[in-house]
């Protein structure tokens, strides 16, 4: 497959997700407010339609962004190596993550709610929903550990995970085996903050649909972790941190 067709189909699959994701959701939220889905996913007084600060809304929009960055990381590093376990690894990861980014503007649109909140940080909804909440998520998941507030943007770093303009560009010029232990080490970077973000959704959302997205997230992500340390022991190398 051409890498013309590669990137038509990734479109293809996010814009098919956001048709898939108004039909689902609406059934989700619906169903989320009157306590329709299982005792997990029940929230007391769950607003029908979320709020612009809720935390719905709030890891809908950052993690479309997060997501973003992910699919640009691939797609940079499949044209920076010819080896096939990595440019697999980057095919899932731009795949999942585009179809999961259209879910999740999907949603924004459904709820009628802007996709850039004015006057809202990033990580602003995760900030709100510390207080007064132990670290010990759903399901056993740890909670916002190192999120909200306390994380500074910088050199177009806006969340904690995102690569910088500068590890970008020296992704856009690395080649061969520096190009795979780089994308690796940024994008195991990348998944950590996912999943702490996703976490944060797990305990905090209140629409079931997209608290059960961000279960899956952590699921699949921390899997793709195993993974990449695997890759970087192979190739010499380690994760940052």
């Amino acid at each position: 497959m051409t890498a013309v067709r590669r990137v038509r189909r990734v479109e293809w699959v996010a814009g098919s997700a956001v048709v898939l994701a108004l039909l689902f959701a609406g059934v989700a939220t619906v169903a989320s407010a009157r306590g329709d889905g299982d005792g997990a996913d029940r929230v007391a007084a769950a607003p029908r339609t979320p709020s612009v600060d809720s935390a719905d809304a709030g890891f809908a929009r950052d993690m479309a962004v997060h997501h973003q960055q992910a699919v640009e990381m691939s797609f940079i590093v499949r044209d920076r190596t010819k080896d096939e376990e990595v440019r697999r690894l980057a095919y899932d990861i731009a795949n999942t993550q585009a179809n999961q980014r259209g879910m999740l503007l999907g949603w924004l649109d459904l709820w009628e709610l802007p996709k850039a909140a004015s006057g809202q940080e990033p990580m602003d909804w995760m900030a709100a929903g510390h207080a007064g909440h132990s670290t010990q998520g759903t399901d056993g998941m740890d909670g916002m550990e190192g999120m909200g507030s306390g994380y500074r943007p910088h050199d177009g770093s806006l969340m904690p995970g995102m690569a910088t303009r500068t590890e970008l560009d020296r992704l856009r010029t690395a080649n061969g085996r520096a190009a795979e232990v780089l994308y690796l080490q940024l994008m195991t970077d990348h998944h950590k903050g996912g999943i702490d973000m996703a976490r944060g959704c797990a305990r905090l959302c209140t629409v079931g649909a997209e608290r059960r997205l961000a279960r899956g997230m952590v699921e699949a992500q921390q899997s793709e972790l195993d993974a990449m340390a695997h890759m970087l022991a192979a190739r010499g190398a380690a994760p940052r941190s």
